[in-house]
């Protein structure tokens, strides 16, 4: 393990177990020795990942990366060598354990990750760039004490939402709306909060949020498709009057992109999921 400055350090992990959830979704279980160090704040905390290419055991990762140089030092790296580097939500962790929950294609527009953890075996070896104390700044979900919560997303976005619901407290209100393929992606969605959660079909979300009551001072956070993230958060601001400032918004991927293609623009600087 190359150990960057707190609060980020990598981790070598390997398959546990896999389940398939759903149509379109897979739960992979991380475990290594090496886990013993990662921790997590909860709600959507995010890591990075990076996978084997296909005819590799392993990723390959820059040496002796510190956590000023880690980014730089693995783009230096040959991309038909180097791991491949993708964005996921902490699950769930326990001692010794990582759950990620693996988003799925029917069709051709499967990426890499999606396609590995498909294919995903007990053993098959993994690296990430993870957290090591709660307070590390990787997770965008920060409602104010007492704020009404509007959560909204697709099925991109559902292991985070799980995460949200988990963490809020006990009596919190919240109106969520998730958009998933097939009515068995559904999810148990365990939480402390009078939280009403409504499922809708593909297509459907922005029509769903528009016909619903959001009541004032409320705090909202959306993630999923980039054009229908920006859709929901100019309807919230502009036509319900939230301040902006008060909406949290992450496009987790754009239609008709490939991963690659958001990765290259994520290279040289851009944000292309959240830009306006």
């Amino acid at each position: 393990m190359t150990t960057p400055a707190h609060p980020y350090a990598f981790f070598d992990l390997h398959v546990l177990r896999s389940e398939r959830l759903g149509p379109s979704m897979v739960r992979i279980t991380f475990g290594g020795t090496d886990l013993d160090g990662f921790a997590t704040a909860g709600r959507d905390q995010r890591f990075k990942l990076f996978l084997p290419h296909p005819h590799q055991d392993a990723p390959v990762m820059p040496e002796d990366s510190t956590g000023d140089t880690w980014f730089a030092d693995w783009r230096a790296l040959d991309p038909a060598v180097r791991g491949i580097m993708r964005s996921y939500t902490v699950r769930d962790h326990r001692p010794g354990e990582l759950d990620v929950d693996f988003a799925l294609h029917a069709d051709s527009s499967s990426g890499p990750a999606a396609r590995w953890a498909e294919a995903a075996r007990s053993g098959d070896r993994v690296t990430i760039l993870g957290p090591t104390g709660p307070d590390n700044g990787g997770y965008d979900f920060r409602p104010p004490p007492g704020a009404p919560v509007v959560i909204a997303g697709d099925l991109t976005a559902l292991p985070a939402i799980a995460g949200n619901l988990a963490w809020l407290p006990a009596g919190a209100s919240a109106q969520v709306w998730i958009d998933v393929p097939h009515a068995d992606d559904r999810q148990d969605l365990p939480t402390g909060a009078d939280a009403d959660i409504t499922w809708v079909s593909p297509g459907t979300l922005l029509d769903a949020v528009r016909g619903a009551k959001i009541p004032g001072g409320a705090y909202a956070w959306i993630a999923g498709e980039s054009t229908v993230v920006k859709a929901l958060r100019r309807h919230l601001v502009k036509e319900r009057g939230l301040d902006r400032r008060a909406v949290t918004f992450t496009g987790y991927w754009r239609r008709g992109a490939t991963e690659e293609d958001i990765l290259a623009e994520f290279e040289a600087g851009g944000s292309p999921a959240t830009e306006e």
